[in-house]
């Protein structure tokens, strides 16, 4: 199986959810079943199905986590350096709004666009790995081509 990069806060942050599915979750979500069960008929259930469904989801996020974490490979950007690599922390300006923005390249497991964390195999991150300070890059974008400009390259 190939390994996942990631950083060692989304490795930190997959491995707290799941101890909080494990620790938490797993045993309300059971106690909550065997509540329902206590109501009598489960066929007409409501809570039952609910909290069975609920287990269901759990339990399948559990597996994925799991997974995940077993086959991740924690790269530290901290060591690394030069032109822009995973873990790379980035500054951007948008060409044709002047507006500013910060990404950092992160494996596909913990990437999260809202707090910045640009996804790998993202067309921007594709398009900015290798690339250095000053370049200038294409994207094509849902939105139509947008182009940035470099601003800084970081790694911490």
């Amino acid at each position: 199986m190939d390994k996942i990069p990631m950083t060692r806060r989304g490795f930190q942050s997959l491995e707290k959810e799941l101890t909080e599915l494990k620790s938490k979750e797993r045993p309300a979500i059971i106690r909550q079943i065997a509540e329902a069960r206590e109501h009598g008929d489960l066929s007409e259930n409501a809570e039952y199905h609910a909290a069975r469904e609920k287990q269901g989801f759990i339990e399948g996020r559990i597996k994925e986590l799991e997974s995940i974490l077993s086959r991740s490979e924690v790269i530290d950007p901290a060591k690394l350096s030069g032109s822009i690599k995973f873990g790379a922390t980035v500054q951007l300006i948008d060409e044709d709004t002047e507006e500013k923005r910060v990404y950092q390249i992160v494996g596909e497991a913990e990437a999260d666009i809202e707090r910045g964390l640009l996804n790998m195999r993202s067309p921007l991150a594709r398009a900015l790995i290798g690339k250095d300070e000053g370049d200038s890059v294409e994207v094509n974008t849902p939105g139509g081509q947008r182009s940035y400009e470099i601003i800084t390259i970081r790694y911490e």
